[in-house]
């Protein structure tokens, strides 16, 4: 008999190569049952979480940043790939026309219609403020009436 083998054989009642997986039934983990009862309440109430989490499985659990490598290895290069398609401007830029007249209209259009925008929101703003001095005003009206009435009333037991 081989060492490996005959420390193995004499480790113990419970530690040799005959009780081995005896932990298992039929090759299964102990609760596997649970793991799928768990899965299939997963998805009938919260689904997003079962799916993310049975990709999660059938990926080998990979760790937080072996995902994250993945993700930026398969998507990042079709991002790239789109971004380089729209031109070197990006996607929320513009790139030259090769009208220099053109260029230059567009971009004091841009600007005005930043500054109206700019405008815009102040006057939401301006409005917000408005409209909670209205609600302000209006508590401050029913509370001072309710305290009228209730001087006028005298002190009510409760």
């Amino acid at each position: 008999m081989s060492d490996t083998a005959s420390a193995a054989w004499n480790a113990g009642p419970h530690q040799g190569p005959w009780n081995q997986g005896a932990h298992r039934r039929c090759g299964r983990k102990p609760g596997r049952g649970l793991e799928i009862a768990g899965i299939i309440l997963g998805f009938i109430f919260v689904w997003p979480l079962a799916l993310a989490y049975l990709v999660w499985k059938m990926c080998g659990y990979p760790n937080y940043d072996e995902a994250k490598a993945y993700l930026r290895d398969t998507f990042g290069r079709a991002k790239d790939d789109f971004f380089a398609a729209r031109g070197p401007a990006g996607f929320g830029g513009f790139a030259s026309t090769g009208n220099a007249a053109f260029d230059e209209y567009r971009r004091s259009e841009l600007e005005r219609l930043e500054e109206e925008r700019r405008k815009l929101d102040e006057e939401v703003r301006a409005f917000r403020d408005f409209v909670e001095e209205l609600k302000r005003a209006k508590d401050r009206e029913e509370f001072d009436a309710f305290m009228a009435k209730r001087r006028g009333n005298g002190p009510t037991n409760v």
